[in-house]
């Protein structure tokens, strides 16, 4: 007997099937209030699609899909001036400002699909490959077509069914997901600092001495809609000064997450004087933490080492509340592996629409994705 399998590609989180957050129930980054707040609050040159994957009638994978274009997008980053970032935005520009991802490109990690355990993966993967064909013909008879399709992020494991499926795909890999593991005998902040090298405690005393009199504040909804503008100027700041960026969060984005994810979401306002000088932001997934955005002000932030301070106070929260795991994500990855994160290599697809630039996509690639120099840290006894 022949199975049905199908697809079906959703343009709101509002239309979504009544089961996808069962299958969601591992990952609040695919469960229908976090796609809601992607769809109402996303970056202006992004555009998320919702795909469900089905075997008869019954729901058998859940997809996310962003799709970007650049031309909306004001900066790439701005931190380096040099020749080779003048060839990467000209390519940019013209080669690679339609992007596809499947997944999640404001995350790290795999937040690009859940399929149903009781159904053979490879099928499933089949099904997805054609979801992802119809989406891009889509795009394109709307006038968008897609210039680079890329599926990311995963493990070294987690990518090999995708590269049997996905054959005239480039296998690449970027900068690492820093992961701290919290040891299950820690029960508070003491622990984790009772277990670091004399060399790392030292340093987590300068940091928190130079930290003195800042206020760290735990920000409601009222909270944060009051310093929304405030919040944003901050995020913007880093954003831009980022090494590489392929969008900028929209204004309300903070406000309409915690609105909508309540106490899943927490943003911590740090104050000087009254005045706000930085926040950071986490998001309760299960029993792993994720780190999510956070801004600052630069010139206090050297002086106070407040962001080396915001990573010891995610750790303190995290140890405190009985998670697992703290997913640090990207960038700077040599402070945060200075307080115990751990590089976990990452792996996505990519192809081009132009067969001649996917012939050569690995030295394309090379100029879309800046290196990092760095050096790995071990503070722990």
């Amino acid at each position: 007997m022949n199975t049905n399998y199908s697809f079906w590609i959703y343009k709101s989180a509002s239309l979504l099937p009544l089961e996808w957050n069962s299958l969601a129930s591992d990952n609040i980054f695919l469960t229908k209030e976090y796609l809601e707040v992607l769809e109402n609050s996303s970056p202006v040159n992004m555009t998320c699609h919702f795909i469900g994957l089905f075997e008869e009638e019954k729901l058998i994978g859940i997809v996310l899909t962003q799709f970007l274009f650049a031309e909306k997008l004001e900066s790439f980053g701005e931190r380096d001036k040099c020749l080779k970032t003048s060839v990467r935005n000209f390519a940019l520009k013209n080669f690679a400002s339609h992007v596809l991802f499947v997944g999640n490109n404001m995350l790290t990690g795999q937040n690009a699909f859940i399929f149903d355990k009781n159904v053979k993966q490879s099928k499933v993967i089949k099904i997805l490959h054609k979801a992802i064909t119809q989406l891009k013909k889509d795009l394109k008879s709307s006038g968008k077509k897609v210039h680079i399709t890329s599926i990311k992020d995963f493990t070294a494991e987690e990518i090999k069914p995708l590269q049997a499926e996905f054959k005239n795909n480039y296998t690449f890999s970027t900068q690492p997901n820093m992961i701290f593991e919290i040891n299950k005998n820690w029960k508070t902040e003491q622990d984790y600092i009772d277990a670091l090298s004399k060399k790392y405690r030292d340093q987590y005393k300068r940091a928190r001495k130079k930290s003195e009199g800042i206020i760290k504040q735990k920000m409601s909804l009222i909270d944060i809609r009051k310093y929304e503008d405030v919040i944003y100027e901050l995020y913007f700041h880093v954003a831009k000064n980022a090494p590489f960026n392929t969008f900028f969060l929209a204004r309300n984005h903070f406000s309409f997450f915690k609105e909508i994810m309540k106490e899943n979401f927490l943003l911590y306002g740090y104050f000087l004087d009254e005045k706000l000088i930085g926040f950071n932001t986490l998001i309760k997934n299960g029993d792993v933490m994720d780190t999510y955005f956070l801004g600052y002000d630069e010139s206090i932030q050297r002086e106070k080492m407040l962001y080396l301070n915001m990573l010891y106070d995610m750790i303190a929260y995290s140890v405190k509340k009985g998670f697992s795991t703290i997913v640090f994500a990207r960038t700077a990855l040599e402070i945060k592996s200075s307080v115990g994160a751990k590089p976990v290599k990452m792996y996505g697809l990519i192809t081009h629409s132009n067969a001649l630039i996917n012939h050569n996509i690995a030295r394309f690639f090379n100029y879309l994705e800046p290196k990092t120099e760095w050096q790995e840290r071990n503070p722990f006894k």
